[in-house]
């Protein structure tokens, strides 16, 4: 009998499918307000200061655990997220971590020369 994929299983491959297929899709802003559409910030906040560090990593956690991949090529920032990882990758779900770092070496090279 075939085993049953783990429910990690099945969220990485949900989180796959969503990737965008390069860092340089990713165009959205850099500074200033941004609101979230309510299928993302689904639970409190929703406006969010991009100049602020708190609010930024806020932002980013909830854009990379809800987006699809339209709405990750619009609300993420290549250069951002590629600075933020080191801190953001410890505040998203490991299967989160995982998909992103498998699919963007850049990232998990990011991560390695900041410890």
């Amino acid at each position: 009998m075939a085993s049953q994929p783990s429910l990690s299983d099945l969220r990485r491959a949900r989180f796959g499918r969503r990737l965008p297929a390069a860092l340089s899709e990713l165009a959205g802003p850099e500074h200033g307000t941004v609101s979230l559409p309510l299928h993302l910030a689904w639970s409190g906040l929703t406006t969010f200061d991009l100049d602020q560090p708190r609010l930024r990593m806020s932002y980013y956690r909830i854009v990379l655990a809800e987006g699809q991949h339209d709405d990750l090529v619009r609300y993420l920032n290549r250069g951002l997220l590629v600075g933020l990882w080191p801190t953001l990758r410890t505040l998203v779900s490991p299967d989160v971590r995982e998909v992103w770092e498998s699919a963007f070496g850049e990232l998990a090279d990011s991560a390695r020369a900041a410890a």
